[in-house]
């Protein structure tokens, strides 16, 4: 993998790729997972945000950005409102509003993953960077990762 990813450098990013997850369900972020908080907030939580570390690590890869919904809810860490977060040198997790502030299971978010995706794209614009590879995880975010793409 690691020859694959470093001969292929990137057309918007001469250090390398620009590589973008996307997993909307869920509790996201960086230390203390509240991993079974729920059923959405399980294994998949700690794969994401453990993947985007070390994809970040590959030769060839210039920045990995998870993308995640933003959640604004006094029944949850106040960590999940904060729009970016850091994994590291390369990795970042980032939150993207859409439908309530509050959290809300997996299975209402169908109504609000356009609005993701719109929000998705302006956040991308105005990076001012086109993703290389988009890696969906979950037919939620494969839903928001053929918009992008």
């Amino acid at each position: 993998m690691n020859q694959s990813v470093s001969a292929h450098k990137s057309s918007s990013d001469p250090q390398g790729l620009y590589l973008l997850l996307i997993s909307v369900h869920g509790l996201i972020r960086g230390p203390n997972l509240e991993l079974g908080r729920d059923a959405d907030t399980g294994g998949q939580t700690l794969y994401v945000v453990e993947l985007a570390r070390a994809l970040a690590e590959l030769p060839g890869v210039a920045r990995v950005d998870l993308m995640t919904r933003r959640v604004a809810d006094p029944q949850v860490s106040s960590d999940y409102a904060q729009q970016t977060e850091s994994l590291g040198p390369k990795a970042r997790i980032v939150r993207i509003d859409a439908g309530p502030e509050g959290y809300i299971r997996k299975e209402e978010l169908w109504d609000h993953l356009d609005s993701f995706a719109d929000n998705a794209l302006a956040f991308l614009r105005a990076e001012g960077q086109t993703p290389d590879i988009v890696h969906s995880h979950y037919a939620d975010a494969g839903y928001v990762g053929t918009r992008l793409a």
